[in-house]
């Protein structure tokens, strides 16, 4: 990043190409809209591109450039007209299948109406850790928060998706 910010264009490439995809999953869950979390990763890298000058020295990348993901996605959400949301009153959450296995489709439909019902300072903490493997601290930094106050948030969020899947699954079953 430091190589960039001196404008080194080869420099952007390597971020580029070490965090597109990674951003583009992360924006897709918090989305649940293929279109959506394409717009939103370009968007997210042309604000880095803008806002380069800005990065301070010795700073981490991934919590920087993943807090310019997450303010786009909220920007994004913000300019969503009422009946693009879900009935729990949130956008849908897309969570992609992290292995190349088959995929257990009523499952991740379940995770994902769980997840949409958590308030969103629960999500996005569950969202970086569980999916994106992110640790606390670096969600932290993130955030704008401090790592006890994020531990906190996925701490509750965590127990309250526990409660969700158990609800949605004796639903399913009963």
């Amino acid at each position: 990043m430091e190589r960039f910010r001196l404008g080194d264009a080869r420099a952007f490439d390597a971020l580029f190409q070490r965090y597109a995809r990674p951003i583009h999953g992360y924006l897709m869950r918090l989305t649940g809209q293929r279109a959506a979390a394409e717009d939103l990763s370009q968007q997210t890298f042309l604000s880095l591109v803008q806002a380069r000058g800005r990065f301070q020295q010795g700073s981490r990348v991934k919590p920087w450039l993943y807090a310019i993901a997450t303010n786009a996605a909220h920007d994004w959400r913000r300019r969503k007209r009422p009946e693009e949301l879900t009935d729990e009153g949130e956008l849908p959450t897309q969570v992609a299948s992290e292995q190349g296995g088959p995929r257990d489709v009523g499952l991740e439909r379940t995770v994902q109406r769980a997840l949409a019902q958590l308030p969103e300072g629960q999500r996005i903490p569950i969202v970086l850790h569980r999916f994106e493997g992110m640790g606390f601290a670096e969600i932290a930094e993130s955030m704008g928060l401090t790592e006890t106050a994020v531990k906190v948030r996925a701490h509750r969020g965590y127990a309250r998706l526990r409660e969700l899947l158990a609800a949605l699954q004796e639903e399913t079953n009963g």
